[in-house]
């Protein structure tokens, strides 16, 4: 059965072209929507940009058509129509349940008179704000989150532990993978069948029992070009020597050339950050530029943002630093005053090749032979991540650090931030790789407070 949609504003400014992105279904537009649309216009943000992109898209429509519901503009093969309809009241039985007149109660209003004139439908309100959702659900209105980027659970924790354990490899087979590798062949009946493995696959093998005691573990990566189960190239960057596993791993593709895109995921305290950030400065002679981007827009709603509204650039970009004053710190301590690390290092920060950036700024260059950092990339939307990606030219590295217990945009969740996208849709390339560092090393207390306080 055809259903009918109504779509709040936050759809909309997440994705622009999300009319298109519901099948055979018709949808509703409220005028109050393209109200809210309105006030975003102006400004650098991904919102902004989308709100200026829609309104284009329905001025490109101008069609009758989309004005009234027994008619609606059709959007194409194999989809249904769109209508945009002006706001009606609550009904007289519900006028009292929602005293306060602003535009989420206008977009729900009409959804509920859309559903009124359409009893032998299924009607459903799709919005990214929880409240208005429940708001919906209480009226006895179907409603529900935009599903078209969401990425499946099942995937979510697959991609969370892409390290592989094997075990009962034979020591022949162990020393061959340490020397130079082995055929993925070799070791596939060793594996789960549900594995495939793909491009830059980790590996962690476990070596037989000697004289009763545990010998230290075999990590690998799968090189796809080669078809080879290659030992990872892992070392110690600036002085910082990996804690676990997870870290050996992440060195090693921090540190390969061939991998142009790394995803770091992992809880707070995990070093994803100081360890991106030192193996930047130890690549100093391969790049000309080092850059940590963040999102300084206020879309988090968090104090920290709303008090950065109201300060000049300088002040901004100093509290915006601070991450990055503290991994530099932890860095300079490794590497000692006297080193020519640590010369090379004042250097780059004297001629401002070491750099803090907000992502706004990013919108429009292109990236040739720079270390780009983007911090929190669990904040980021989708097309957001792709903006930032696509700004790379020749010679350029990009790591996407995040944590995904600390997703603090509104309308983002774990399905659906752009960091999970990329973990998702890129795993398998070449010049892409991902790993989840899911301890923490900061400190015994930040430890305990993870593991006891949710």
């Amino acid at each position: 059965m055809t259903k009918i949609f109504i779509l709040d504003t936050n759809v909309i400014l997440h994705d622009y072209r999300s009319i298109y992105n519901f099948q055979e279904n018709n949808l509703v537009i409220p005028i109050a929507v393209l109200e809210e649309v309105d006030k975003f216009k102006k400004g650098n943000g991904t919102v902004n940009y989308n709100a200026r992109e829609f309104v284009r898209l329905i001025d490109r429509i101008s069609d009758p058509r989309l004005y009234g519901m027994d008619k609606g503009f059709p959007l194409g093969n194999g989809l249904g129509k769109l209508a945009i309809e002006v706001n009606h009241p609550f009904p007289p039985e519900l006028k009292d349940c929602f005293m306060d007149d602003f535009q989420d109660h206008r977009i729900l209003s009409t959804a509920l008179w859309v559903k009124s004139q359409n009893p032998d439908k299924v009607v459903g309100l799709v919005s990214k704000d929880v409240n208005l959702r429940l708001k919906a659900r209480a009226l006895g209105m179907l409603s529900q989150d935009y599903l078209s980027d969401h990425i499946k659970e099942e995937k979510i924790v697959q991609n969370e532990a892409r390290i592989i354990t094997v075990k009962g490899l034979g020591k022949d087979v162990l020393a061959r993978i340490e020397k130079a590798g082995v055929k993925s062949a070799e070791i596939e009946r060793n594996l789960p069948s549900s594995v495939d493995i793909a491009a830059n696959q980790l590996f962690r093998m476990f070596r037989p029992l000697k004289d009763g005691a545990r010998q230290p573990d075999l990590l690998a990566r799968y090189n796809k070009k080669y078809d080879l189960i290659q030992p990872i190239q892992y070392r110690n960057v600036c002085e910082i020597k990996p804690r676990n596993v997870e870290q050996k791993f992440a060195l090693d593709l921090l540190n390969d050339n061939n991998i142009s895109l790394v995803s770091l995921t992992g809880v707070s305290g995990s070093g994803k950050s100081l360890l991106a950030l030192a193996s930047a400065i130890s690549q100093l002679d391969r790049y000309d530029q080092v850059l940590v981007a963040c999102k300084t827009e206020s879309t988090a709603g968090s104090e920290l943002e709303h008090v950065a509204l109201n300060i000049d650039f300088d002040q901004m970009y100093k509290l915006f630093s601070l991450p990055m004053e503290d991994n530099l710190k932890v860095i300079r301590k490794h590497i000692g005053d006297d080193s020519a690390l640590s010369a090379k290092l004042d250097s780059y920060m004297k001629n401002d090749l070491i750099n803090m950036v907000p992502l706004s700024l990013l919108r429009g260059r292109s990236l040739s032979k720079v270390f780009l950092i983007v911090e929190n990339a669990q904040n980021l939307t989708p097309y957001e991540v792709k903006a930032i990606i696509t700004r790379a030219g020749e010679g350029t590295k990009m790591v996407f650090t995040g944590n995904m217990q600390q997703i603090e945009h509104p309308y983002l969740d774990r399905w659906s931030n752009g960091l999970v996208h990329i973990t998702d849709k890129l795993f398998g390339e070449q010049i892409f790789a991902h790993v989840n560092l899911s301890r923490g090393e900061r400190s015994e207390l930040s430890d305990l407070a993870g593991a006891k306080l949710g």
